[in-house]
């Protein structure tokens, strides 16, 4: 890491974490929707649906994330289980921007081959880990499987592959939301066998256009080599729970002035 632009950096980052790691982040944010539940499984299938629309404005992320939710009964693991094509109906004019209905379709049908061959989303992530106590491999292990049944080439661009360079921000994203646990309330931290401290800074134009200000990151793509030298800066300052600091870039990106 070079010289950082602010040479209290630390209590900058913990500070403004403090500041956006608080309940009044969940209302304004796609978190917001797994929030409607308590069931773990509702919420994981929530989560993993809303953070797959997680790009464009916010806004319209929750209302979609939320339509989703409404179309399923706000049910969402008892639909995975149980449903068959004809109530897939409802769902086809389903939108969110190039995230259309033969994607989501085929979604819904990865989804329940989960839960039927491999018993969770949760077991897909974690089986991959262990091996290496490696995200990266936990998500291109997760890929593999939910790209097992037979799908259209154009939904593998809405399940980010960083075996090729992506960053998987939408992944790292619902990966911080299953596996980050405080007194907060905002991550939901049900999955205990990943490590807080292996977990992947989810990375956007907000966070690393404010990693860039800061000195945390000097890549210019936002690619997954800039996303494991974002990570590895910020285990330097909090090698247990790194991705914290997710909260300070994209707070300081999203709600105030970049340059301070």
């Amino acid at each position: 890491m070079t010289t950082p632009a602010f040479p209290d950096l630390k209590q900058l980052l913990n500070e403004k974490a403090a500041f956006y790691n608080r309940p009044f982040f969940i209302e304004t944010d796609p978190i917001s929707v797994p929030h409607r539940f308590s069931r773990k499984e509702d919420i994981e299938i929530a989560a993993f649906l809303v953070a797959t629309i997680a790009w464009g404005q916010r806004k319209s992320i929750i209302q979609n994330g939320m339509r989703l939710m409404e179309l399923m009964d706000w049910q969402p693991a008892d639909f995975v289980r149980n449903f068959s094509e004809s109530d897939l109906r409802p769902f086809a004019r389903f939108v969110h921007r190039t995230f259309n209905y033969a994607d989501l379709e085929f979604f819904l049908f990865s989804l329940k081959n989960i839960y039927q061959e491999h018993g969770s989303l949760e077991q897909c992530f974690t089986k991959p880990y262990l091996q290496n106590m490696d995200v990266k491999d936990a998500i291109t292990g997760f890929r593999r499987v939910f790209f097992d049944i037979p799908h259209l080439p154009r939904t593998q661009k809405h399940v980010s592959n960083p075996d090729t360079g992506a960053s998987a921000k939408r992944l790292n994203l619902f990966l911080r939301w299953m596996v980050r646990k405080d007194d907060a309330g905002v991550d939901f931290g049900l999955w205990d066998a990943i490590a807080p401290a292996h977990l992947y800074c989810p990375l956007d134009l907000h966070s690393g256009r404010v990693a860039r200000r800061l000195g945390l990151l000097q890549r210019k793509q936002n690619d997954w080599k800039a996303v494991e030298e974002l990570t590895q800066n910020l285990r330097k300052f909090n090698p247990e729970d790194p991705v914290l600091y997710d909260f300070a870039l994209f707070g300081m990106g999203v709600f105030e002035d970049v340059n301070m």
